[in-house]
């Protein structure tokens, strides 16, 4: 059974961290100096649990152009099995807008069909972001 939950409090937060420590540091090789940064204490913060075990990590925060969901993170035993889309229903639906700012994220190239599935749009051209090709994609909902 897939849970999602906002994080708020440090334990919960290090189980996030160590996600994304395994998924973005280990397996894809981003510099550790850029995958934690000074927007984590103003970020709201997601983790998701398999049968009440943390495997997917993911957050949200305000920009100058817009909100931004970013660090989207599965363990890789559990990808293919609905977490991935479960974060990214619950961070949207967390989201308070009623300026109605555009939301955004970065998407790794192989994940762009993931995010046009949930109404997500290609925005511009390929940028590399921490060593891995990305494009913008703005959510059409």
């Amino acid at each position: 059974m897939i849970r999602i939950q906002i994080i708020n409090d440090n334990t919960l937060l290090r189980l996030a961290f160590a996600i994304r420590q395994k998924v973005f540091v280990e397996e894809q090789q981003v510099d550790p100096r850029l995958e934690y940064d000074e927007f984590e204490k103003i970020s709201t913060h997601f983790l998701a649990y398999d049968n009440n075990v943390p495997v997917g990590a993911a957050r949200w925060r305000k920009t100058n152009n817009g909100i931004k969901l970013e660090r989207f993170a599965v363990m890789s035993a559990y990808r293919g099995k609905g977490i991935g889309s479960a974060l990214l229903i619950a961070a949207i639906n967390n989201i308070e807008n009623p300026e109605r700012k555009p939301i955004y994220l970065h998407a790794q190239n192989q994940v762009i069909p993931f995010y046009e599935k949930f109404g997500f749009e290609v925005e511009g051209e390929e940028f590399e972001e921490a060593g891995i090709l990305h494009h913008k994609m703005i959510y059409k909902n």
